[in-house]
């Protein structure tokens, strides 16, 4: 019967069972590699997530480089239960030089050698012609990153104007924004209280100076010594030398290499130690009085018995460093002299002369900050701003007085930078809120100089060493630089007297060269577009753009993340629109966001604001700063 079956060939049920098994077989074969080329790319994928969160664990407990990548091998390769790890390829990218910032990433390669059918590698997602199948698995994990953000804020005269569409002074509509920013950014932080100062923020009010603040009188960063090229750039010691005329023997002035010395018994406790603009406030008197009673129709009938004093103190204001420490953030230190901060002290400039209470000349010429009194009418109009003796006269009562804004603190018109506080904490979020409160619009626009600032306040260096360490892995460094307006910085066309070229600031007198140098400071490294000799208020913009251009570079390069802001300024002007191209260059690029015209590229963080968008735009700062904490 059988031998009739297999003889039987109407229907030859074995080749048509052999003909129809070859593709099933193939079938199942193709089904169980891919099937399983899928479970190991899953395993490893697991393997990637298990040993990134542990990884991040050791990074942030502080493991070093070599151990954390070591750490990450090893855990992956022991969740590796069915994945011979010799066909794995692990490549650890640490936060550190990760463009993410605080982002710990996990790439793996993995090659999968099919089991049934290595020849249709093709079929299951190989190349054609290879015998194995590279897939790759990658797990990013983000740190739970905390955040240091300086508010370096414009407090310029122009920020006392009513802005076209906001309706109040821009510097009100300002306090609300940064207030808002603050209070949302702090509610989050409240979140993670687990970490130790999750978010923190800092304030630099800056106009044509920064204040860094009179409790630093005393700093081993301040030039302690008067041994910067610039503390005694605009003064005159030779006067006061031994061997000048008139000189009192117990009281003089000896120099020795850049620093100047009190010699003699007459200078008191201060003999043998240095001069410098700290004594000099500290010695300048002035008598005073004041009215007791007075008429019916409003003068003075009786005054008080006159009292001598200290005529002023410093306020805090620095002026800005040589180059290159003016758009970098050196540590100071007293074997760099040029790198230490000298406190702004604005020369009594040449006006009506006065010598006594009893004398007074016709000569004028004009100066707006003719604070003091002259110890001689012989001298010309550059010895008298630059004689030193003045000073250690006292100034009596009766001579003219001054405007409010005129002195040795001229120029220095901000309140003090705020530190970084941390806004987890009830008084460190306070604080900031009040000095944001606190602002007062008036002077000139240096953006560079708040920029220098902001940054300072972040860094773990000297001057303000409240920020983290500067290359602590998942943690942010942001600038915020807000302005209404373009770089200022006023010219006074004086050459045939003082030569000062512009009124003082930071950069002191634009009419005085730097060290023996045939450059003033403010042109130092700038390109031949800025004039050298050139004493213009463009030319002194330009060269300002160009000091913020470089700073903005240099703090980027240092990662720190910049973001620009300008206020009320419109492309269809021509100064305005100038302005806004070189904030817009100077921000950073974002992280998470594409330019809308280009989405090729990152979005700049850069916000054209006007007064009625201030408030959504700080917003939309405040999400873009979210992102860089988010824990995946």
């Amino acid at each position: 019967m059988i031998r009739d079956f297999f003889r039987d060939k109407r229907g030859n049920y074995a080749l048509m069972t052999a003909i129809t098994m070859i593709p099933l077989m193939g079938g199942v074969a193709l089904a169980v590699d891919y099937t399983e080329l899928v479970r190991q790319k899953q395993e490893t994928l697991n393997a990637l997530d298990a040993a990134g969160i542990a990884t991040a664990q050791q990074i942030v407990a502080g493991a070093s480089d070599t151990d954390a990548k070591a750490y990450a091998k090893t855990f992956f390769e022991a969740n590796l239960r069915h994945v011979l790890p010799a066909n794995t390829t692990l490549t650890v990218t640490l936060p550190n030089n990760n463009a993410g910032g605080g982002t710990l990433v996990l790439e793996a390669a993995l090659k999968y050698k099919p089991y049934f059918l290595p020849a249709a590698v093709a079929l299951i997602g190989g190349t054609p012609g290879e015998t194995t199948v590279n897939v790759s698995a990658k797990s990013e994990i983000r740190l739970k990153n905390t955040l240091e953000v300086a508010l370096v804020l414009d407090n310029s005269g122009s920020m006392s104007d009513i802005s076209p569409t906001g309706g109040q002074q821009r510097i009100a509509l300002l306090k609300t924004a940064a207030t808002e920013l603050v209070n949302m950014l702090a509610g989050q932080a409240d979140l993670m209280r687990q970490v130790d100062r999750p978010v923190q923020f800092s304030l630099v009010p800056f106009s044509a100076s920064v204040n860094v603040g009179p409790a630093n009188r005393d700093k081993a960063w301040m030039d302690l010594d008067g041994i910067s090229p610039i503390h005694h750039e605009d003064f005159d010691w030779s006067t006061m030398y031994k061997t000048a005329p008139g000189v009192d023997p117990n009281k003089y002035i000896d120099k020795v290499g850049d620093a100047y010395w009190m010699r003699g018994s007459g200078w008191g406790a201060g003999q043998n130690t240095p001069m410098t603009r700290f004594k000099l406030y500290e010695d300048m008197t002035a008598t005073t009085r004041t009215c007791t009673k007075k008429r019916s129709n409003g003068s003075c009938q009786t005054y008080s018995t006159p009292t001598t004093g200290q005529y002023e103190a410093w306020k805090g204001c620095v002026e800005a460093r040589p180059y290159p420490y003016n758009v970098d953030d050196t540590t100071p230190t007293t074997s760099k002299p040029a790198s230490l901060f000298v406190p702004m002290f604005a020369p009594d400039e040449a006006g009506n002369l006065w010598t006594d209470s009893t004398r007074t000349s016709t000569n004028s010429w004009g100066y707006s900050n003719n604070w003091w009194i002259d110890s001689s009418d012989d001298l010309t109009v550059r010895q008298r701003q630059a004689d030193m003796r003045k000073y250690f006269l006292t100034k009596p009562y009766n001579a003219p007085t001054v405007s409010a804004d005129d002195g040795p603190n001229a120029g220095c018109t901000t309140s003090p930078i705020t530190p970084l506080q941390d806004v987890t904490t009830t008084a460190g979020k306070q604080n900031i809120l009040d000095a944001i409160n606190a602002m007062t619009p008036t002077g000139n626009t240096n953006v560079p100089e708040g920029l220098a600032w902001g940054w300072r306040t972040l860094s773990s260096n000297e001057p303000f060493t409240q920020g983290r360490p500067n290359n602590e892995k998942g943690n942010d460094k942001v600038v915020i630089v807000l302005t209404d307006g373009a770089n200022t910085y006023s010219s006074v066309n004086d050459s045939t007297y003082a030569n000062n070229r512009s009124t003082y600031a930071a950069y002191g007198y634009t009419g005085l060269r730097y060290n023996g140098t045939s450059v003033t400071r403010l042109f130092m490294n700038t390109s031949s577009a800025v004039g050298k000799s050139t004493y213009t208020d463009a030319n002194y913009t330009a060269a300002l753009d160009e000091q913020m251009q470089t700073l903005c570079a240099n703090a980027k390069a240092n990662n720190i993340i910049v973001m620009t802001v300008s206020l009320d300024l419109s492309n269809q002007k021509t100064a305005e629109k100038k302005a806004i191209s070189a904030l817009t260059a100077c921000a950073s690029d974002s992280r998470f966001r594409k330019d809308p015209t280009d989405p090729s590229k990152p979005a700049k963080l850069f916000w054209n604001s006007t007064g009625g968008t201030l408030s959504d735009d700080f917003k939309a700062i405040g999400s873009e700063l979210s992102n860089l904490r988010i824990v995946s």
